[in-house]
């Protein structure tokens, strides 16, 4: 078993890690930037020392420091949790070259399923579905003629883009040509690569992921299906499992095609394996080689603990479960606590916390590092706690977050609580048929409603 792992995150994902390691009997040995010191991972950590400057290219994207650091506090592992540097290959080559184990897949792993487009080649090339679309375009004249060949609406993606950077969709020629170029400009900006691909556009879609466990001894665990059709602008803020569009058929059929896939890229570690879904059509999408931001859902429903898995499974110790798909029982729902206001279209809100209750009661657990007279920092997400109920069905986990939503009160900052209770209030989440896209148009149309009174 791993003895000190170097936590190279922060915010609730650290927290998260460190009390793995806790129940692991492992030390965890945490790098904060300086903006960080107070927070609570770096007080909760059983060592920590400072990486750099808050800015997190001088600090949580900064290798060299982050190397320097885990030398001097002798570390044999690294858990990256998810963001700055989980998904990137050349950090793991260069911890596997230290002698230091990364929590998390091989190099090898991250950069296939790092380049959208060729894991799309990888999951047509073995004959599972994928989005109609074309890959590996630079040339916006050979893009138009290809997007043509498609069909309008097409989606137009970053090959090596993530967290809804890089994307827009082109309803026609002149869009596409507009669009094409902003999506270019930014993937050269954020991934250093203006590599695009077009697909076509589903409409009314539903984002449906498959979690996946597999150790290095060749086994392969599947998780029941998460249901993030609930997103603004790409970006994620309510999750549930299992979805309440998914039957036993789809869901089955979904977990064979992601263990599928694990098994012909040889994978190891957390993963996830993103589908789109059009009626009863599911298309691989994309694989997101780290933890996500909503395993908690899939734990609640399991009783899996996804973080202390992948630190097992870095230990080289087989996960101690028979079955390759994993059952599961009752319903959990997810809401991402933002700060972030919802009036001023989601304008972040960094300040300090005056005031601070969190929810509690039968089925809820809250996920974050966030305390009284904490200040929350300008410089990086603003996440700043997951709230998550269980119950045995879906009504009683709806229930219970309400419940829990009604209790939770943070002063000082405004935050994206308010905004939760009328979504779950609202019949079309109740009845389950939302979809990608559902919020931005409900709140559209409140925005139209109160410029007509």
């Amino acid at each position: 078993m791993l003895k000190r792992v170097f936590v190279a995150n922060r915010g609730e994902i650290a927290l998260r890690i460190i009390r793995a390691c806790r129940d692991l009997g492992i030390t965890s040995i945490i790098g904060y930037s300086e903006a960080d010191k107070d927070s609570l991972p770096v007080n909760l950590a059983d060592e920590k020392i400072c990486i750099g400057p808050a800015s997190p290219l001088e600090s949580y994207l900064n290798i060299p420091s982050i190397l320097s650091a885990m030398d001097v506090m002798h570390v044999d592992s690294v858990h990256p949790g998810y963001g700055f540097l989980s998904e990137n290959p050349f950090f793991v080559e260069i911890c596997n070259s230290s002698r230091i184990t990364f929590i998390g897949p091989s190099a090898d792993n991250l950069r296939l399923m790092g380049n959208k487009s060729e894991a799309r080649r990888t999951v047509s090339k073995n004959r599972l579905p994928v989005v109609p679309g074309v890959d590996n375009l630079v040339d916006i004249e050979d893009a138009c003629k290809q997007a043509k060949k498609i069909g309008f609406p097409v989606m137009i993606k970053a090959s090596a883009g993530g967290g809804g950077r890089g994307m827009r969709v082109a309803r026609n020629q002149d869009e596409f040509r507009i669009h094409w170029s902003a999506c270019q400009q930014e993937a050269k900006i954020a991934f250093d690569n203006p590599s695009l691909y077009i697909e076509k556009f589903i409409e009314r879609p539903r984002h449906i992921e498959i979690q996946v466990l597999a150790d290095e001894k060749g086994n392969v665990f599947v998780f029941p299906e998460r249901d993030c059709s609930l997103q603004r602008r790409h970006q994620k803020l309510i999750e549930e499992t299992p979805s309440p569009v998914v039957d036993v058929y789809i869901r089955k059929k979904l977990q064979k095609i992601a263990r599928k896939i694990c098994k012909v890229i040889n994978y190891t570690s957390a993963g996830t394996i993103e589908f789109l879904m059009g009626g009863r059509y599911a298309f691989f999408m994309e694989m997101n080689t780290r933890i996500q931001v909503e395993h908690p859902i899939t734990e609640m429903i399991t009783n899996f603990d996804l973080v202390k898995s992948q630190i097992e499974i870095a230990s080289g110790e087989k996960i101690p479960y028979r079955h390759n798909f994993v059952g599961f029982t009752g319903h959990s729902i997810e809401c991402r606590i933002n700060a972030e206001d919802p009036e001023k279209n989601f304008l972040p809100s960094p300040g300090k916390i005056k005031k601070l209750i969190l929810p509690g009661g039968p089925g809820i657990r809250v996920d974050t590092h966030i305390y009284q007279d904490y200040i929350i920092p300008p410089y990086y997400d603003s996440l700043i706690a997951k709230l998550i109920s269980y119950g045995r069905t879906r009504e009683e986990a709806i229930a219970r977050m309400q419940r829990a939503l009604q209790e939770m009160k943070v002063d000082g900052v405004a935050t994206t609580i308010d905004f939760y209770k009328k979504v779950l209030e609202h019949p079309v989440f109740q009845s389950g048929r939302y979809y990608v896209g559902w919020l931005e148009k409900i709140q559209e149309d409140s925005k139209n409603s109160g410029k007509n009174q």
